[in-house]
């Protein structure tokens, strides 16, 4: 766990994170298509790096992503952005957004 996610007053995580590298599609109704990589992924929800040159959707704004690079194609999952990151954005599920 990164130093300024861990026992803050402000930390509302519920869900254990687990470091996960995968490739994944943030597909947005008025950015298009994003590539990026993954760094960790709970129950709740799912961070991705971003690199500072590239556009992402709001805080708020509805995304659809799917991992890239399995066997067969992956499900698109329907998430909310979250939180911001210093080196990117927090994910949440759909159907686990309170």
């Amino acid at each position: 766990m990164r130093e300024e996610e861990q026992g803050s007053a402000g930390d509302r995580r519920n869900h254990n994170r687990t470091s996960f590298n995968a490739r994944v599609k943030i597909m947005h109704k008025d950015l298009g298509e994003v590539l990026c990589n993954t760094r960790d992924i709970s129950d709740g929800g799912v961070f991705v790096l971003i690199s500072a040159e590239q556009k992402f959707p709001k805080l708020g704004s509805l995304v659809r992503v799917q991992v890239q690079g399995l066997p067969v194609e992956a499900p698109i999952l329907d998430m909310v952005v979250v939180r911001k990151g210093v080196d990117g954005y927090g994910l949440h599920f759909l159907n686990n957004y309170e």
